[in-house]
């Protein structure tokens, strides 16, 4: 037996708008009407009508008749003829009229009392061309599908909603901008491509955990929860790669996962506590073998989700993706932008004085030869690095799970590709040897100990399992929401459709 539904009148300190409203779905369900139906009989979409009755001259009518549903986006009221524009879920829009001699009195009533901007409405009717050349639906029949209680904003007079709301309010930026319904579509056309690139490379899409009993693969911040069954605190993912890497001692040579990782860190215009990664594997490969991977990957991206290279920014600016990309070590354009040569052996006296200098605030606990290195260069260099750049041969310390440079003592082989002045993703030869690689943890552990709370711990189960020989190998990481930001020009709570956001104060 259902439920009779029950009046639930708005708050007196609501606004007059969705008081108004609450009010007619409350007379709607007393007089048996539902303003919230289970399902409305639908014969075709919006863009199935459109498909299909491209090129109806004025005035034409036909024998066709149709069943669609949208959401009310426009209403004009009239005498003895109403109109209304509904929108389904990609944007597309089709005229509805409402006539007295095809509905009949009571049903023209009824709509003008009853409809509101925002609501679902079926409409049932033949196909026609109004006398000004609008594809419409001519109605003998209408249905409310579901009735919106929220006023929505004008779309006809160019209503825009700040930036703060269309983050807050999705739901509401999908229904307004057809920009937001665009990137929600790039977002999966992304994935779909980076996916394809890697089964046609044989690479192996594998799942690793998201709680772990100990956070590693990158240096960072963890969210920390607990586990009632085992009574043990776990660790939410703050990288894929130490359980991909167990995957290549195992014989799976070639591993990706595009996953999402979360990290208790700030969240500014590139960075998010949840976000996706991409990261990948392959056995027998090094930096450079995974630099010329991640271009192609990028570049195949950019073609099959935006037609092409060439990424037109949200002012009009352009840049290239397509081609060879530029290349730089991270010690010899530092040394280039201060005037001065700048080694793994330059001393901490020196590059302190830099950065005070320079303003550049540093942190007592994660002071280091790298550290400093990698903050020098990133205010002197990487935030003015536009088109793609990759970012050779990084300080040792800051890399624990990368193998040293073949022939440069003190920096290891990784890479960062940089692209308007953010880093897109990070390339490495990986560190393959048990031994060194207990003694980069055992590093960072000292650095917990410290108060580092970014720093990586000692992973015996991970070591027992390079232990039984993980092969020479290049890896990447690639962030997913960053490379929609590169595709687009947009902020990482764009690209993201829900952004986790402080909540608003009471």
């Amino acid at each position: 037996m259902s439920e009779t539904p029950q009046s639930t009148p708005a708050p007196d300190d609501a606004p007059e708008q969705i008081r108004v409203r609450r009010e007619k779905r409350d007379r709607l369900l007393a007089a048996g009407v539902e303003a919230y139906p289970v399902g409305v009989p639908r014969t075709h979409t919006i863009a199935q009508v459109r498909a299909e009755h491209p090129e109806l001259e004025p005035g034409q009518e036909t024998d066709d008749e149709v069943g669609v549903a949208g959401r009310v986006v426009f209403v004009r009221i009239g005498g003895k003829l109403c109109f209304a524009t509904l929108q389904d879920g990609e944007g597309n829009r089709l005229q509805a009229m409402f006539s007295l001699a095809a509905v009949g009195e009571e049903r023209l009533a009824a709509f003008k009392t009853d409809i509101d901007l925002g609501d679902h409405l079926f409409v049932h009717g033949r196909v026609i061309s109004s006398r000004r050349g609008e594809l419409s639906v001519l109605a003998d029949a209408w249905q409310l599908a579901a009735k919106s209680l929220r006023p929505l904003p004008n779309l006809f007079e160019g209503a825009e909603l700040s930036e703060e709301a269309r983050v807050r309010q999705r739901y509401v930026d999908l229904i307004v901008r057809p920009a937001a319904r665009q990137t929600a579509r790039q977002r999966p056309a992304l994935m779909r491509s980076l996916r394809d690139n890697f089964h046609r490379r044989d690479f192996i899409e594998i799942e690793t955990p998201m709680l772990q009993t100990q956070p590693g693969g990158a240096t960072a911040r963890p969210f920390i929860t607990h586990m009632n069954a085992f009574d043990i605190d776990l660790y939410m993912r703050i990288a894929p790669e130490l359980f991909l890497k167990r995957a290549l001692v195992g014989g799976i040579e070639r591993v990706f996962e595009i996953n999402r990782n979360f990290r208790n860190e700030g969240a500014d215009s590139t960075h998010s506590p949840e976000f996706a990664m991409l990261e990948a594997y392959e056995s027998y490969g090094d930096y450079d073998t995974m630099a010329a991977l991640t271009r192609d990957l990028v570049q195949t991206a950019a073609r099959d989700v935006l037609g092409t290279t060439v990424v037109v920014m949200p002012d009009g600016e352009e840049y290239e993706l397509g081609g060879e990309w530029a290349e730089l070590t991270m010690y010899g354009s530092l040394s280039e932008s201060l005037g001065e040569l700048i080694t793994p052996q330059t001393g901490l006296d020196v590059l302190q004085a830099y950065a005070d200098k320079l303003g550049i605030e540093t942190d007592p606990k994660r002071l280091s030869h790298g550290k400093l290195v990698e903050q020098l260069w990133e205010h002197q260099v990487g935030d003015h690095l536009f088109t793609p750049t990759f970012v050779r041969d990084f300080p040792v310390e800051t890399s624990p799970l990368v193998r040293d440079h073949r022939s440069i003592t003190g920096v290891v082989e990784k890479w960062d590709l940089y692209v308007r002045g953010f880093e897109l993703a990070t390339g490495y030869s990986e560190l393959v040897d048990p031994v060194i690689q207990r003694k980069r943890f055992e590093a960072q552990a000292l650095l917990a100990a410290a108060g580092d709370d970014e720093a990586m711990r000692v992973d015996e189960d991970f070591l027992m399992a390079v232990e039984y020989a993980l092969p020479p190998a290049g890896g990447i990481g690639l962030g997913i929401d960053r490379l929609l930001m590169a595709l687009t020009g947009l902020g990482i709570r764009e690209t993201i459709l829900f952004p986790l956001v402080k909540p608003l104060s009471s």
